[in-house]
């Protein structure tokens, strides 16, 4: 079963940005739709963007025009370029297929306070 690794997430003042990275051990990762995802305290996890392989993109409306996902297929490597965080930003954020395929990985911590 394909392996997930996410980095890129820490503490970070509202307005400030972040690059989230997700290393994904799939054999067929170039074919796949990919999605980045969040769960705040307390809240449900959350779709908040995704990528086709042909690298067309959605957004929640939450994140649209802040936030960026990209895709490095040599690198099985999915990318979310966020910018203007917001205090309600602040989740622990994830990486998976869609629909999601893959064991869910330990997520990186995103905090956004002043």
């Amino acid at each position: 079963q394909a392996q997930v690794v996410e980095s890129g997430g820490g503490l970070v003042q509202p307005g400030g940005s972040l690059r989230l990275s997700c290393v994904v051990s799939e054999r067929i990762f170039s074919r796949l739709t990919v999605a980045w995802y969040r769960q705040a305290p307390g809240k449900q996890r959350e779709l908040i963007a995704d990528i086709t392989d042909t690298r067309r993109t959605t957004y929640a409306r939450s994140v649209m025009g802040r936030f960026t996902i990209s895709r490095d297929n040599a690198k099985n490597t999915v990318y979310l370029q966020m910018n203007s965080l917001k205090p309600e930003d602040t989740a622990v954020y994830y990486c998976n297929s869609r629909p999601n395929t893959w064991a869910w990985g330990q997520g990186t911590q995103v905090t956004v306070s002043s």
